[in-house]
């Protein structure tokens, strides 16, 4: 007979043992400058791993008698949970895994508010003062490794898919790690989670004990997509740009799978990126795969890039349908070719320094009704300019799905209202009707739109 912990006392490893009694009082306090509400959230969602949900506001009002604090005593710190999901217990106590990305939350919020936000030592305003911020991230999680040459692939994919796909991209992981190469993704469920159990057998046949499984993700999307416990290395980014900018500047190459509207963000800031005549000469291999039941969405994907964007909107997109071991293959060869860019321009292996990201692509985008009605989806914009544009329309209504502030703004004045050029319209129409059918927005129920397509 199991009986349920109402109270669970642990104490930090690694990177977190030693606080402030200021940062401390940060992490647990619900003042104005306090972080207790977003700590208590992004904990609950870790504490959740395995979940079968992507509702944030029904994660919250399912665990609401949850709470968190952190105190500092003589021997450190002390972290305090109170009735915290029984699912993350094993015999009274946290899992490892789970004990390690809880620390990871508290060690990104406290260094992300106190040494970014609040410092000053950035300008987070320029696009070098983000860039520079992205990399002070990373580091402080441990992200950057120097002296290892390239070898991290960049999972992108939807976390509500069919049991083919997931397999198909467990299977693509397979081949990555027969071959050493390491994965990062979103870290939530789906195809974030498929490759790294694969390439985590892959690397044991191997007899690789240094692979990495790295998890990257931001607060406002952590409780819709908790870290599933693969992931080994686990990075809190402040929001879905700097998040999308630190996949760029730490992978070295980007596998894409079928996916939902995150998919398609991801999709359109990675072409608004490639059609910079600034990263014209930049090697960042990109190969879009699925198993052969996923074909027509690749063939709406495609059809509504060529719609909105031309044809040589896709020109960087490598396609290789229903063939694991090819994928694996040509990514391993790409890895050479990285390796041999990054020495030629003397840029690090560790962060991607050349890449030019446009300030657009870097401010964050608040998705209120008055911006998303307010997007320039225009054809006359150039390539890049109208992909970045597009790729905040996608964001928006990810946030309208599944970011608990803006799923609440959308019930209380109603879904945002999307404007623009007829013909980018119908095809955006289309291409969202396509995921809504499939059952790419949500993992179970019925989805009720957050936006609405409005013809001028």
């Amino acid at each position: 007979m199991t009986h349920s912990i109402d109270k669970l006392i642990i104490r930090p490893e690694g990177t977190l043992e030693i606080l402030s009694l200021q940062e401390a009082e940060q992490l647990s306090t619900t003042s104005d400058n306090g972080l207790h509400e977003l700590v208590r959230q992004c904990a609950l969602a870790v504490l959740s791993t395995g979940a079968e949900t992507d509702e944030t506001l029904e994660l919250l009002d399912a665990h609401r008698d949850f709470d968190i604090e952190v105190t500092v005593r003589g021997r450190g710190v002390q972290i305090i949970l109170t009735n915290p999901p029984q699912t993350a217990l094993v015999d009274g106590d946290l899992m490892a895994g789970i004990k390690h990305h809880l620390f990871a939350v508290l060690r990104d919020l406290v260094y992300t508010r106190n040494d970014i936000l609040l410092s000053k030592r950035f300008d987070l305003s320029s696009s070098e003062g983000i860039t520079n911020a992205v990399f002070h991230i990373l580091r402080n999680a441990r992200m950057l490794i120097p002296n290892r040459l390239p070898n991290i692939t960049v999972c992108w994919g939807g976390h509500s898919i069919s049991r083919e796909e997931y397999e198909y991209s467990k299977y693509t992981g397979y081949e990555l790690g027969l071959r050493g190469l390491d994965v990062c993704t979103g870290c939530g469920p789906g195809v974030m989670k498929g490759p790294m159990k694969g390439a985590g057998v892959g690397h044991h046949k191997q007899r690789i004990s240094d692979g990495r499984f790295i998890g990257l993700t931001e607060p406002g999307i952590i409780a819709a997509e908790p870290p599933n416990p693969v992931v080994t290395e686990l990075c809190i980014l402040p929001d879905i740009e700097k998040r999308l900018e630190a996949f760029l500047r730490l992978g070295h190459g980007i596998i894409i799978f079928p996916g939902g509207v995150g998919t398609l963000e991801e999709i359109l800031y990675l072409i608004s990126i490639l059609q910079h005549p600034d990263n014209r000469h930049i090697a960042l291999p990109v190969i879009l795969t699925g198993p052969a039941s996923a074909e027509d969405w690749f063939e709406e994907v495609f059809r509504f890039l060529d719609t909105t964007l031309g044809l040589h909107g896709r020109a960087h997109l490598n396609y290789i349908p229903d063939n694991p071991i090819e994928v694996a293959r040509e990514m391993r060869l790409a890895m050479e070719t990285v390796r041999q860019d990054r020495r030629n321009s003397s840029d690090a292996y560790y962060f991607n320094w050349r890449l030019h990201i446009e300030p657009e692509l870097q401010r964050p985008f608040e998705p209120t009704h008055e911006n998303m009605a307010a997007l320039k989806l225009s054809r006359d914009l150039p390539t890049h300019l109208l992909a970045a544009e597009l790729r905040k329309a996608f964001s928006g209504i990810v946030a309208g799905n599944v970011k608990a502030p803006w799923m609440q703004e959308i019930r209380k004045k109603g879904p945002y209202q999307i404007k623009g050029d007829p013909a980018i319209l119908k095809a955006l129409d289309r291409l969202l009707r396509h995921i809504i059918k499939s059952g790419r927005m949500k993992i179970g129920g019925e989805y009720t739109p957050c936006y609405e397509i409005v013809s001028e």
